[in-house]
């Protein structure tokens, strides 16, 4: 018993100092919508989004031809990927995103910013020739980290 509580003293600072640090160094140019760098730091658990597309529960094609209704479709997705895994959007260290048209990136950056708030993740933005079908306009890959509970 002593042996135990030793040891729970010892690591009880380690388990207290877990933490999601989110910075934009100043030689770095000011970034919209995304952070720069993103620290966890201690112990915890990550969590790996598989890209998200716009089908919705029963496989249908949310918002064909539409970027922002299949752009609320993908952050519904990812919404209810992080639940299950006891995760939100704060907890999102890293977000891919893969794009068809660039041009359409304001709207996914309107979607992403009522679900991200302040608390924004490092992010990549890529546009691609195609996803793996053709009426798919956007996909979206996330990691999460959360401190041991």
């Amino acid at each position: 018993m002593r042996t135990f509580l030793s040891l729970a003293f010892m690591l009880l600072p380690v388990l207290a100092f877990a933490q999601v640090k989110r910075s934009n160094p100043p030689a770095l140019s000011k970034p919209t919508g995304y952070t720069h760098v993103v620290e966890f730091t201690g112990p915890g658990k990550t969590i790996y989004i598989a890209g998200q597309i716009a089908l919705d529960k029963d496989g249908t094609v949310v918002g064909a031809g539409n970027m922002k209704a299949q752009a609320e479709q993908v952050f519904k997705n990812l919404q209810a990927a992080l639940e299950a895994a006891g995760a939100k959007f704060s907890d999102v260290v890293k977000m891919n995103t893969y794009i068809t048209d660039m041009e359409q990136a304001p709207a996914v950056r309107e979607v992403r910013a009522r679900y991200f708030g302040d608390t924004t993740p490092a992010s990549t933005l890529v546009q691609v020739a195609r996803l793996a079908r053709p009426e798919f306009l956007l996909e979206i890959e996330v990691i999460a980290a959360l401190p041991a509970r």
